[in-house]
């Protein structure tokens, strides 16, 4: 069973102080926000660059969001419990795990928001990693759209290794809703939506560094 709804008012009320502090710090901006689709069930693809991603990819999605967060992290005492008040439920990355997908697909047939990161964990070198099918098939599987999202500049403040992110240059950009290919098979319909979700995450991440350099 996936996380019980719950309303979370106090991330409304923290929401522009966090967006404040994010600008300030990491310079973050935020494009293509009118793409967010306000209501329908919808798979947000992010690339996975720092543990701050969900929060920050959440900041101007104005509706509840769910996420597969790591099984393991549910195990640490009190974070566990503050994630799965915020709508989150466990995933075991290590193999497939039918219980998650279950959720999942409850999650999207009740017309929710569910972000999963289709690298499976953070990029260690900043560059996007190859895409798992898993998130893909499950939009193809419940007929929804994905929403690519990418995050750029976030391994430059937040490297793996790093305690605690240093000041720098943040742009999450929001694109267009990506639907399957009508008609085509399951699978290959879930494979080719990974592809053009990744090439579109990857052409602008590198556009990014390219313009500033």
């Amino acid at each position: 069973m996936y996380a019980t709804p719950v309303r979370t008012p106090v991330l409304d009320v923290f929401r522009p102080g966090v967006l404040w502090f994010c600008r300030a710090y990491f310079g973050l901006e935020l494009q293509g926000t009118e793409n967010i689709p306000a209501t329908g069930g919808i798979v947000v693809t992010p690339n996975h660059q720092t543990y701050a991603d969900p929060p920050l990819v959440t900041i101007p999605i104005r509706r509840p969001v769910y996420y597969m967060a790591w099984s393991r992290l549910f195990e640490i005492p009190l974070f566990g419990r503050w994630i799965r008040r915020l709508r989150a439920f466990p995933v075991k990355i290590e193999a497939n795990d039918p219980s998650a997908t279950r959720a999942a697909v409850r999650v999207l047939q009740a017309g929710e928001a569910l972000m999963i990161f289709p690298e499976g964990g953070r990029s260690k070198d900043g560059r996007v990693g190859d895409f798992k099918v898993g998130a893909f098939r499950l939009a193809v599987s419940v007929g929804v759209p994905v929403l690519p999202v990418t995050i750029a500049g976030g391994h430059e403040s937040w490297p793996p290794g790093r305690m605690l992110p240093r000041r720098g240059r943040m742009r999450i950009t929001y694109h267009p809703p990506l639907h399957a290919e009508p008609g085509a098979e399951p699978r290959a319909a879930a494979h080719a939506l990974a592809q053009r979700t990744r090439a579109v995450i990857t052409e602008t991440l590198q556009a990014e560094r390219s313009s500033t350099r």
